[in-house]
């Protein structure tokens, strides 16, 4: 029997650790491996035509499965292409696993032909990075690179010579076990003991849920009714939190809506469950905040904390549940459903005039019938900028469809290969992917990826020629908007070119039969609708102050557009305050 090589040994150990495909695009450095995979029966080789898309979509494919996933780039500029997509994926807490091939071992540090140093330059996206300079590194290092990925939950990154992949592996007398998933975290006791306390002493409570609160739904909604608490989101934890709940008031931030804001700043206590909302601008200063995250780094680091807990979310409710004195006072939770709702009454109104005839067409609009004919166990992903907006008002979750964007990392063309990704899992769910034409256009050669693999994916492109939340930041800023302006093709015509079903909207009265007609599309689709870029109204002062970052105001900027269903559940859950 022949002796297995190190490139076969390392995609063996892949496959026992649950990973289903390799995204990447061949190079010489990389060819051992490939060739391992090609052999594999467990392990499927996905030729994307851009590495950054290769790490996009294993980001994607891993926060739909929990799983680990793996992406491959070849020496030097092809795995330097990977970073941007890492990043994501390592601020999104999800398990990925990059192999970054490398110049022929006996020639590194010596400027060879596409040397870099990967195991320096991707540390910072990852938890691991470290080269195998020596056979008998393996399977250790990658064992150790695995445990880490999925352990601490995010990127490691193994540098493998090409010529090391090709050589033969080590004897071993016996395969070390791998750690596939990870545990449960409970809080201590004298955290709980003190968390409540704290809630007991306080007639007003809000809760404010992010990521973290996944898979805890039920038990977020049991405590919230318990101590009559508001429930606000970040955008990361509307699919979580945001379906079927009666004390809903929306999402604060730049993106949001409703009443979260009002709720989180006249509390007397703010829980933060399981979110690392980055805007601190958005939280207040002047009431009790106590936070409970599973990574304790993320404890405190955007607020003065008067108790750090750390623990799952779910476990941590379940141990407050039993032990909080039920509140009988409404009053506070009321009020604040009343806010929310009328909010949004109010923003609905500017969306809903002369809709169907105002051409371009509004995003709106697009993102409303998006959301109503797309499947109820859709997935969406979501690329960065005012396809952020659109869908953190429109997509409605329900428990069953997923929202993926690079909602903490912020990239621009995201959204096409998160789609790859996310269709690889499974070719029946229906993936749909809300992309800006400056995004789309960035990535736009991994459309031939849809193609190539017959992936029904489903394009909805946003096209108002231009980098309009760019556009948005500098009219803030004050400043005139300077090279924001896209030239662009009939996206349509070119996706028909491809291969692909293309069709293009220009009014809206054409638009629900063109979205019915992808949607029903047996391959991959792509809908280009021209909307208007004149979607957002500036309001007509803006202090110097207001502007921070991403964080463009304190809550105070407007967006012109409503918020689809979410009046509705909003108009439903008054139903419940009792009146005077």
């Amino acid at each position: 029997m022949a002796k297995q090589t190190v490139a076969e040994q390392f995609v063996d150990i892949l496959a026992r650790a649950g990973v289903k495909r390799l995204y990447g695009v061949v190079g010489d450095s990389l060819n051992p491996v490939v060739d391992a995979v090609r052999r594999h029966s467990a392990l499927d080789w996905v030729h994307v035509r851009h590495e950054e898309t290769a790490a996009f979509a294993a980001g994607a494919e891993a926060q739909i499965t929990g799983r680990l996933t793996a992406c491959a780039g070849s020496s030097g500029p092809g795995n330097l292409h990977l970073i941007n997509g890492l990043y994501d994926a390592h601020r999104s807490m999800a398990p990925v696993l990059a192999l970054a091939s490398h110049i022929p071992s006996t020639e590194i540090g010596l400027g060879y032909f596409q040397e870099t140093h990967p195991d320096q330059l991707f540390r910072e996206c990852s938890h691991y990075s470290e080269l195998i300079s020596n056979t008998r590194q393996m399977p250790r290092l990658l064992q150790t690179a695995i445990q880490h990925a999925v352990g601490q939950g995010g990127v490691s990154v193994v540098a493998l010579p090409g010529d090391i992949a090709g050589e033969p592996a080590p004897e071993r007398a016996a395969e070390t076990a791998l750690v596939t998933s990870r545990p449960t975290v409970r809080p201590g006791d004298e955290e709980i003991d003190r968390l409540v306390d704290m809630i007991d002493a306080a007639d007003r409570v809000t809760l404010f849920c992010g990521s973290g609160t996944a898979g805890a739904h039920a038990e977020v909604m049991e405590f919230a009714g318990r101590i009559k608490a508001p429930v606000g989101h970040a955008l990361r934890g509307k699919e979580w939190i945001q379906y079927d709940n009666p004390f809903d008031v929306g999402m604060s931030g730049l993106l949001g809506y409703g009443a979260a804001y009002e709720a989180t700043h006249e509390c007397e206590l703010l829980i933060l469950l399981g979110t690392d909302f980055p805007y601190n601008a958005f939280l207040p200063n002047d009431v009790k905040i106590a936070q409970v995250d599973v990574r304790p780094e993320h404890l405190g680091r955007r607020s003065k904390l008067d108790l750090a807990v750390w623990g799952d979310v779910r476990e941590t409710l379940r141990c407050l549940i039993p032990r909080v004195r039920e509140k009988k006072n409404r009053r506070f939770l009321d009020r604040m459903l009343k806010k929310h709702a009328e909010a949004l009454e109010g923003v609905v109104k500017a969306y809903t005039r002369k809709v169907e005839k105002h051409v371009p067409i509004h995003p709106e609009y697009v993102a409303s019938v998006v959301d109503e004919l797309a499947s109820e166990d859709a997935v969406f992903t979501v690329d960065t900028g005012m396809c952020n907006v659109w869908a953190a008002r429109y997509v409605s979750p329900n428990g069953r469809r997923r929202i993926i964007g690079s909602f903490s990392h912020g990239s621009m063309a995201n959204a096409l290969p998160m789609a790859i990704g996310a269709q690889f899992t499974d070719r029946r769910r229906q993936v749909v992917s809300l992309s800006g034409d400056g995004g789309f256009s960035m990535l736009m050669g991994d459309f031939l990826t849809l193609v190539q693999y017959d992936l029904p994916v489903k394009v909805v492109l946003f096209n108002n020629s231009s980098l309009s939340m760019v556009e948005l930041e500098m009219l803030v800023a004050g400043l005139p908007s300077h090279g924001t302006a896209n030239t662009n093709p009939d996206f349509a015509a070119v996706a028909r070119a491809c291969g692909a079903y293309g069709v293009r909207v220009e009014k809206p009265k054409d638009l629900a039969g063109a979205l019915k007609d992808a949607f029903k599309h047996k391959g991959p689709a792509l809908v280009d609708v021209v909307t208007d870029p004149n979607a957002l109204s500036i309001p007509p002062k803006i202090s110097a102050e207001m502007v921070t970052g991403f964080a463009l105001s304190a809550s105070k900027m407007v967006l012109d557009g409503g918020v689809g269903r979410m009046l509705q559940m909003a108009r439903s859950n008054l139903r419940n305050v009792p009146r005077p």
